[in-house]
């Protein structure tokens, strides 16, 4: 395949990403308002009601300590690629990649936003990019520790519901396309080129890791607050363990920023795995939604200048197809 083939291939591969992750935003949502529909609203505000006003601006305090320490994993990455970069930079950027993933999903992603700042400051732009993908892993690492925590009682409810029908229908996601194979293969190549900086650091890698420890460790105890002011109990190893499955299930390339199917994951998961009421676990997943988007309008101040010298900095472009964000879940 010549260039000029290759480039049309790319286009189209994303623009049939853009209409699968439009096509199903607009799925998700659409049937996140009908079971917030069938459920009432009368239950849902009441759900609502019950939460101390105090609580929601102690949980809002803390995502943005959760913030804060995704920024600091970034930023540990950053000064160990001996980078100069300053800690109130690390923070610009970061909320800055927030707010573009909450409010402008459809135009631009986190990613980029971040990409953009670094070459604007005169970062090197291929270690910049390289460590906003090792800044993924490291968060999906975490995450992923917390998943056995979840799994028993996954299939406990799975087996108790005899829900096994839904899980046959995962089998026939087990043919890929032809393609996949070789783009597997480049992702592999581009994720084993960005570790390379890192690899021989382990004390860098593991000062990240603590950072998205102390992100994950603000996350459960938002949702037990939460929780707690809506009469509902539930066990921070359950938490923990949902939550990771719910963040790796919203990772999936289906929706704009996991709109509507984090909402639908929280719902069902935390209903009937977590045992908590319907409504509680609807008005969690709002709840949740909202006051990360909330948390994230500091970037609001930073990111037209990014933008702007981004659009002047066009021909730069040596990390395209690592710049699409799945939403700062990680």
């Amino acid at each position: 395949m010549n260039p000029a083939e290759e480039h049309n291939a790319g286009e189209m591969t994303d623009r049939r990403q853009k209409i699968l992750r439009f096509s199903g935003t607009v799925l998700a949502l659409s049937l996140l308002i009908y079971l917030l529909s069938q459920q009432g609203w009368h239950e849902i505000l009441g759900a609502l009601r019950q939460i101390p006003t105090w609580y929601l601006f102690v949980v809002l305090g803390i995502t943005f300590v959760s913030r804060l320490a995704v920024a600091a994993r970034w930023h540990l990455l950053l000064r160990s690629a001996e980078l100069d970069a300053s800690f109130f930079d690390s923070i610009r950027l970061t909320f800055a990649g927030l707010f573009a993933s909450n409010f402008l999903p459809t135009t631009v992603g986190g990613d980029v936003v971040r990409l953009a700042g670094a070459i604007q400051l005169k970062y090197d732009a291929t270690v910049s990019a390289a460590s906003l993908v090792v800044d993924r892993l490291i968060g999906m690492a975490g995450m992923a520790m917390a998943i056995p925590l979840g799994l028993p009682s996954f299939w406990e409810a799975f087996t108790s519901n005899n829900s096994s029908s839904l899980i046959s229908p995962l089998a026939s996601l087990t043919w890929l396309p032809a393609g996949l194979q070789e783009r597997a293969q480049r992702a592999g190549k581009r994720l084993k080129d960005a570790l390379q900086a890192w690899i021989r650091q382990p004390r860098a890698l593991l000062a990240s890791f603590v950072s998205t420890l102390v992100h994950m460790l603000c996350i459960y105890a938002s949702i037990i607050l939460l929780l707690s002011g809506m009469g509902e109990r539930m066990s921070v190893w359950l938490i923990a363990g949902l939550w990771s499955i719910v963040y790796f299930f919203t990772l999936l390339p289906v929706s704009i920023n996991g709109y509507g199917l984090q909402e639908i994951s929280i719902a069902y998961t935390f209903t009937h795995v977590g045992g908590i009421s319907e409504p509680a676990a609807l008005t969690l997943a709002l709840l949740l939604r909202t006051l990360t988007m909330i948390a994230s309008l500091p970037g609001a101040a930073f990111v037209p200048g990014i933008l702007a010298a981004e659009r002047s900095l066009q021909p730069v472009e040596p990390t395209k197809d690592r710049s699409q964000d799945s939403s700062d879940r990680s």
